[in-house]
């Protein structure tokens, strides 16, 4: 990399957190929700390229970047103008792991350069039209289709279905994507299962080694019910210690629940985290028929009172978010100071499923 090249990363990364410092920032709301609006037929999915593709692929959102790139930038442009700060790049499922659901495991990386590539570009277009306002590109990195720590079968809890080094090496092959196709940041997004995220971890990691330079990480994990843990049944205290030696730019939730059941979450990472918050919570739970119900006003309503509370550096949507829910949000926020990182004392942080500090 040309010492050019490292000053740009160096003023972009300088122009994020003075953006950050001076007021809460606003990502972008789901991906997958605004696709189902277009309502894509197995057709639409394959596009010319893979008309011919040997297994269905219908339901296969991050290949649109392939098959429907034109698609995937509108989406994006409607999230910038809906006053996105960050938009996420439509490669949640990118990973040769996950991709291999659709035998395309070989275009894991490809699917990550050309959606990076969208997003810079619809980011790039609403920079130059608001010089004061930079948008900014997060390379997402999902929690893949397989966990690490969990058996697929009740009847051999020591079965696993992926591999520490699997993992890794799926990550390291999706990270050189993104970074290839232009982001600003790397997201390791809807984390379930800390194993699947420490592999994620280390990836990144020795990309950022073999390149000579690193980007900003988002780290965003999920609750899965009321029980207060993710997946894997770390709570969120314990969730954070586990993930923070990689310096995150931003820790926080997202998915599987509305604002109002995360909230208390959010409160209790916004007390300890030694970086920005974020959140992107679901617009509500799913009703019956899978779908969401949670009005732009009524999440917004949410959110104002997370911002007043001072709980939030950046905050957006997941599932069931549209542009709306985002310029709703963007509006109940710009009044609000963005949240103080917290200095704490040192004390030695240790984490199993419960946190523990000494």
């Amino acid at each position: 990399m040309t010492l050019s090249q490292r000053k740009s990363l160096k003023q972009v990364e300088e122009r994020l957190i003075e953006a950050a410092n001076k007021r809460i920032l606003l990502l972008d709301g789901a991906m997958g929700t605004m696709i189902q609006e277009y309502k894509f037929e197995e057709d639409d999915y394959r596009g010319e390229r893979f008309a011919d593709w040997h297994c269905d692929v219908k339901g296969n959102n991050d290949l649109l970047v392939l098959s429907q790139p034109n698609i995937i930038y509108e989406i994006h442009c409607a999230y910038l103008d809906a006053g996105a700060d960050i938009i996420e790049t439509n490669t949640f499922n990118a990973t040769s792991i996950s991709m291999a659901d659709y035998n395309m495991q070989g275009l894991a990386k490809e699917i990550n350069i050309e959606a990076a590539k969208l997003a810079r570009k619809a980011a790039d277009k609403f920079s130059i039209q608001t010089p004061d306002k930079s948008r900014f590109v997060a390379g997402v990195l999902g929690p893949t289709s397989r966990t690490a720590s969990i058996s697929p079968d009740v009847n051999d809890p020591a079965k696993r279905n992926v591999t520490f080094d699997e993992l890794v090496e799926a990550y390291v092959e999706a990270t050189h994507g993104l970074i290839k196709g232009g982001v600003d940041l790397i997201m390791l997004e809807t984390i379930f299962d800390t194993l699947n995220a420490k592999a994620a971890i280390f990836g990144v990691q020795l990309v950022f080694d073999e390149l000579g330079f690193k980007l900003p990480v988002m780290i965003s994990g999920t609750i899965t019910d009321a029980s207060g843990r993710t997946l894997s049944g770390q709570t969120a205290e314990a969730f954070y210690y586990s993930m923070n030696h990689i310096e995150p730019f931003s820790f926080g939730l997202n998915c599987a629940l509305g604002p109002d059941l995360l909230r208390q979450y959010v409160d209790e990472i916004s007390q300890i985290a030694e970086c920005f918050v974020s959140a992107h919570p679901n617009a509500g739970l799913p009703n019956e028929f899978g779908e969401y119900d949670m009005e732009s006003d009524e999440m917004a309503a949410h959110i104002k009172e997370w911002a007043k509370s001072g709980l939030l550096n950046i905050v957006g949507g997941c599932c069931g978010s549209t542009p709306k829910h985002i310029a709703a949000i963007a509006d109940a926020v710009k009044n609000y100071v963005p949240r103080k990182i917290v200095q704490r004392e040192v004390k030695m942080r240790l984490s199993g499923l419960e946190p523990f500090v000494h």
